[in-house]
């Protein structure tokens, strides 16, 4: 195993990449990246898992070239997992660790030897290493496929470590991860060893960075700061960008007013001397000098007034280049006409209850396992039929809801330790997993099922303002890219008709460019109706004016708590 290098770097060169289906995903990016933490930011679809791919020798160039200092480590976005491969195997160091435990029962086999090369503390630093992580050290010898998600993924990041690769690339890491395990792998981050770049929405562990870097318009931009300064930074330069570009149009129109009022000015002084030739008032060959003259330097005053409004122009352009004129979703929302006396939803434990009522947004936190997004299910079925594991409904006559009972009686039912039960049949719900779509029909008709009694213009009008618009609103749902199917599915949700009383939301911002969980914030916000939603980022739940926070423990109690 090597040992990181102090001045580990990957270098990019005019590098481009395109799809097999012609898409361009990188065009031409140069840059470099240096040792230290380095946070990859941009909006998706910028490429940014892409060049990571390319970074790590997982594809290759169509162009241009990646030079790495040493060798590359990468966790992907999505682990593809075998899930009867032990846990060792996933840290890489099954053969070694086999090895050992060999000899050490008496095996004398010199391949075992071999095997063991230098790494006779397999074991112990193995085990460090998961502890590191959070993890049992009996993790080792236990199946992938027993472990959760979040567990899964600082496996990985602890195998990384062991590997002690000098460049590391981290896709979106804390996507599966409990608020535990986020701070367990911000205390890995802090004392990384060389080259680390991740790529991630989570604003908590972007201030963890050194640096942080943009990928933007197939152009890469390295700014020495956490992601807080350089976002300051930016709009700072934005700022600055359009008082540039007002400035510039002001010039622009002055010297545009002042040619013209040159050209009235010399059409005058024109009529003038062809009046006074004609009357005869002064000698003809005076006057005919006197013609001449005017006309050079009319022809010098155009010359000179054309290129200050040539420049004024390429200056007003100029700004405007330094301006971005990103497309983003405007999110407006339909109004659900919920009165604050409306009780929307009941979510209780054996101890106590909490009710939903009127507009108020709930948030629902605890760690992975501790059943939040079984309690979602829960609710939405208590109004709409069962729920399966991609979020599709399949609608039941089941009593209404609005007829349902008060917080005692689900303390007194027989019901498991959570209970929930929805005082409305008016709930979008938006799972983690974006599979409750029909993916062979399109776009349009999987939006236009959830408002049937929408016409068909106003319904694309109100499409557009999430960015599905045009050619995208009739492909079908199997052609999308992942973020463009968050966005269908959002604005099936948040589009229905009648709109919902209740919005409710499992990890939304996972896999979210930070773009758009800002527009999704003011659109929360905006919202008349009841949100519940269930997320591990802090720094989102803070963002939305919460009425209550309600904590699930490992037990299956719940607590009311201040995020």
């Amino acid at each position: 195993m090597s040992t990181p290098t102090l001045n580990a770097s990957v270098t990019l060169d005019r590098l481009s990449f395109t799809w097999p289906d012609g898409s361009v995903a990188l065009d031409g990016v140069s840059g470099s990246f240096g040792t230290g933490r380095t946070g990859l930011v941009g909006r998706n679809g910028s490429g940014k898992s892409t060049l990571l791919r390319l970074m790590a020798g997982e594809l290759r160039p169509t162009a241009g070239a990646v030079l790495a200092s040493g060798d590359v480590a990468y966790l992907p976005q999505q682990l593809t997992l075998d899930v009867d491969r032990r846990v060792a195997e996933l840290l890489g160091v099954a053969e070694p660790l086999d090895a050992v435990r060999a000899i050490a029962a008496g095996d004398v086999d010199p391949a075992r030897f071999d095997a063991v090369g230098d790494d006779w503390d397999i074991e112990a630093r193995t085990e460090a290493s998961l502890a590191e992580a959070g993890l049992d050290p009996t993790f080792l010898d236990r199946r992938v496929g027993e472990l959760s998600g979040g567990e899964a993924v600082l496996v990985a990041i602890a195998g990384i470590r062991l590997r002690r690769a000098p460049i590391t690339l981290l896709d979106e890491p804390t996507n599966n991860l409990d608020r535990g395990a986020r701070a367990t792998l911000a205390a890995m981050i802090r004392s990384w060893k060389g080259a680390l770049i991740v790529v991630s929405h989570d604003l908590s562990l972007l201030e963890l960075m050194d640096d942080t870097a943009e990928l933007y318009a197939h152009t890469l931009s390295v700014f020495g700061g956490p992601y807080s300064e350089w976002r300051a930074w930016l709009d700072a330069e934005q700022d600055a960008a359009r008082q540039a570009e007002r400035d510039a149009a002001q010039a622009m129109r002055k010297e545009k007013r002042q040619r013209i009022e040159a050209e009235v000015k010399l059409a005058h002084r024109a009529r003038t001397a062809h009046k006074a030739e004609v009357e005869k008032r002064v000698p003809k060959i005076i006057a005919h000098g006197r013609r001449s003259e005017a006309q050079v330097s009319a022809g010098r005053l155009r010359v000179e007034m054309g290129e200050k409004e040539d420049a004024a122009r390429a200056a007003l352009d100029e700004a405007g280049r330094r301006i971005r004129d990103d497309d983003s979703m405007k999110i407006e929302l339909p109004d659900p006409q919920v009165s604050r006396s409306r009780r929307i939803a009941t979510i209780a434990d054996e101890n106590r209850s909490w009710i939903i009522q009127g507009p108020e947004r709930t948030a629902l936190i605890g760690p992975n396992g501790a059943g939040k997004t079984t309690l979602l299910r829960r609710l939405v079925e208590s109004a709409q039929g069962a729920v399966d594991d991609s979020g599709r409904i399949s609608r039941t006559s089941a009593e209404r809801p609005d007829s349902a009972g008060s917080g005692a009686d689900l303390l007194n039912s027989d019901r498991p330790r959570l209970a929930a039960e929805a005082h409305t049949d008016r709930i979008g719900y938006l799972p983690q997993r974006i599979d409750g779509l029909d993916e062979t029909r399109s776009v349009f008709a999987n939006i236009a099922d959830a408002a049937p009694r929408v016409p068909e213009k106003e319904l694309r009008n109100r499409m557009a303002r999430f960015l599905i618009r045009g050619g995208t609103a009739d492909r079908p749902v199997s052609s999308l890219s992942g973020g463009e199917r968050f966005r269908v599915a959002l604005a099936r949700v948040l589009l229905a008709d009648p709109a919902p009383h209740l919005v409710v939301l499992d990890e939304p911002t996972n896999n979210l460019d930070l773009d758009t969980v800002d527009q999704l914030v003011e659109a929360l916000l905006a919202y008349r109706g009841a949100v519940l939603v269930v997320s591990h980022d802090d720094a989102f739940l803070r963002r939305l004016d919460l009425a209550r926070t309600l904590e699930i423990d490992a037990e299956g109690a719940l607590t009311e708590v201040v995020v």
